[in-house]
């Protein structure tokens, strides 16, 4: 039972490495989610802190890239989607009866020079 209530160095080493591990891992994923707002240039210098080797380095710009690609075709596609159920007739149409317009207009009449004659 003595033995029991050492603790082993083994034990802290692993959970160290462990914790750093899934330290490192919460913040690729954070990289991950963030990039797809962030430009290549400032994901590089967000990353460059986590000492990733290239190859992890590069899997993850080009899933950015991949990401933001996605976002952008998807928020296109919906934009487009809500202009084209819009019926700019009846929304003109709509707005002419619910406002007045004023016009309003100044003209000036100015005698021209007849030097140049």
């Amino acid at each position: 039972m003595a033995s029991d209530d050492k603790k082993n160095p083994d034990d802290d080493g692993a959970k160290d490495v462990k914790g750093l591990l899934g330290e490192t891992m919460k913040k690729v994923f954070t990289a991950g989610v963030s990039a797809a707002f962030m430009t290549e240039e400032s994901l590089r210098a967000y990353v460059s802190e986590l000492k990733l080797p290239k190859e992890a380095l590069n899997l993850l710009l080009q899933g950015a890239n991949k990401s933001k690609e996605e976002i952008t075709k998807r928020v296109t596609n919906e934009i487009v989607g809500i202009i084209h159920k819009i019926d700019f007739v009846k929304e003109a149409s709509r707005f002419v009866e619910t406002h007045k317009f004023k016009i309003t207009a100044e003209i000036d009449i100015i005698k021209k020079d007849n030097k140049s004659e």
